[in-house]
């Protein structure tokens, strides 16, 4: 079965962007760019890929999922399509409509669409983001991979919303870099 993955970069304390969703703050260059690289490639964007000259590879998803606040830093710079090489879904109740058909819009029932996508034959789904969304998906959530940043910024929007109760997790990876970065891959242990 289709695993459900919640990829994401953030800081020491614990947040995936700033108050108004940057994450400028966040360092591109470093041994954990080519860890990404290598290792979880299609989490890159298609127009980033392209600028490097990289293959839009699939090596462990084929399906992202993106909350609206997530989907919007692409469009902010015009880009309707962000990870084109991936099957895409933006789930969000306020957007009416979105302008790429290669983008799915999901209004309600995200637990169904997962429960659903993970039915199906494939690699594994990444949850690129945010928070509100992890935190109502977090029954579906099996594996958690943090790139986890050598910054804090004390307040914005945080690696969960809220979860209710704690969420045992198992350390399954663990990777430092040059420069403080850190990747750590999370089994989550659902009661």
């Amino acid at each position: 079965m289709r695993k459900l993955v919640y990829f994401v970069a953030c800081t020491a304390d614990g947040f995936i962007a700033d108050e108004a969703g940057g994450f400028n703050f966040f360092p591109l260059a470093g041994g954990h760019m080519d860890y990404i690289r290598q290792e979880y490639p299609e989490t890159m964007p298609t127009h980033v890929l392209s600028m490097l000259g990289l293959p839009a590879e699939q090596k462990r998803f084929d399906t992202v999922l993106m909350g609206r606040h997530t989907y919007a830093v692409g469009l902010t710079e015009g880009v309707t399509s962000p990870y084109a090489h991936l099957r895409q879904y933006v789930i969000s109740s306020s957007l009416g409509k979105l302008d790429s058909p290669e983008v799915t819009l999901v209004a309600q029932d995200p637990l169904g669409l997962v429960q659903s996508l993970k039915q199906e034959d494939g690699r594994d789904i990444w949850l690129c983001g945010g928070g509100s969304l992890a935190s109502a998906l977090i029954s579906e959530i099996d594996e958690l991979v943090l790139k986890v940043n050598p910054v804090m910024i004390g307040q914005g929007i945080r690696l969960f919303a809220g979860l209710g109760q704690p969420v045992q997790l198992e350390l399954l990876e663990h990777q430092a870099f040059e420069g403080g970065v850190a990747v750590h891959r999370y089994g989550l242990k659902q009661a």
